[in-house]
C-alpha cells in the first residue's frame, strides 16, 4: 500500500502547468493523455486497495466485537464462581479472561492501524479524482487552443497568399483579397471575443474566495471546527 500511496502522491503533486506548457510546446496532447491514463490506472488500484482494507477492517471489527462479548461473559463468570466459593474455577476463568483481554488489545491495535490505512486510501482517492477532473478540463481547453492555433496557421497562410494577390496590380483581384481579409479579421475577432468571455466566466465560477467562503459557511452549519 505504501508504494501505491507514493505513486499517487507523485501524481497529485505533479505540476499541471508544466504539463500544459509541455503540451503546448510540442503541439500535442500526448503528455496530458499519458498523465490522465496514469491517474485512471492508479484510481482503479486505489479503489481495489480501499475495498480490500475496508473488508479487513470489517472482519477484524466483527472478531473484536465477539471477543469483547466473550470478555464480558468471562468477567461475569469470575464473579459468579467467587460468589459460589469455587476458587479453582474462578482462577481458571480469570486466566482465560486475561488471555481474552490480550487478544482484544491486539485486535484493537490492528483495527486502529487498518482504519488509518483505509482513511488514507480514501483521502488519496478523493484528491486524485479532483486532479483527474482538473486535468480533463485542462485537456479540453488545451485541445481547443491547439485547434485554434492550427486554424490561425491556415489563416496566416491564406493571408500570405492574399498579400501576393494584393500586390498583383489587378484591381478586381485586390478588391476580392481585401474582402477576404475583412472576413478573416471578423472571424478572428469573434473567436477572440468568445474565448475571452468564456475565460471570464470560468474565472468567476472558479473564484477561490467564493468557494472558500462557501466551505466556511458549510462547516459552520455542520458544526465542524
Amino acid at each position: 500500500m505504501a508504494s501505491l500511496l507514493d505513486k499517487v502522491s507523485t501524481l497529485i503533486s505533479a505540476n499541471l502547468h508544466s504539463l500544459v506548457d509541455r503540451a503546448l510546446k510540442t503541439n500535442s496532447l500526448a503528455v496530458i493523455d499519458q498523465y490522465i491514463r496514469q491517474v485512471e490506472d492508479n484510481l482503479a488500484d486505489l479503489e481495489d486497495a480501499a475495498a480490500t482494507v475496508g473488508g479487513e477492517v470489517k472482519s477484524i471489527q466483527r472478531r473484536l466485537n465477539d471477543l469483547e462479548q466473550r470478555e464480558a461473559e468471562l468477567d461475569r463468570a469470575v464473579d459468579a464462581f467467587l460468589t459460589e466459593g469455587n476458587e479453582e474455577a474462578a482462577v481458571a476463568t480469570q486466566s482465560r479472561l486475561n488471555s481474552t483481554r490480550r487478544l482484544v488489545e491486539t485486535f484493537e491495535a490492528q483495527a486502529a492501524q487498518l482504519k488509518g490505512e483505509y482513511h488514507k486510501l480514501l483521502d488519496a482517492k478523493v484528491k486524485l479524482e479532483a486532479r483527474l477532473a482538473t486535468m480533463r478540463q485542462e485537456r479540453d481547453k488545451l485541445q481547443s487552443l491547439l485547434e485554434l492555433a492550427k486554424s490561425k496557421e491556415v489563416a496566416v497562410a491564406a493571408m500570405k497568399g492574399l498579400d501576393d494577390l494584393m500586390g498583383s496590380g489587378d484591381t478586381d483581384i485586390s478588391r476580392i483579397a481585401s474582402s477576404i481579409y475583412s472576413r478573416l479579421d471578423k472571424a478572428t475577432t469573434a473567436a477572440e471575443i468568445r474565448t475571452s468571455s468564456l475565460d471570464e466566466q470560468i474565472n468567476e465560477v472558479l473564484e477561490r474566495d467564493v468557494l472558500d467562503a462557501q466551505l466556511v459557511a458549510r462547516k459552520k452549519r455542520l458544526g465542524i471546527g
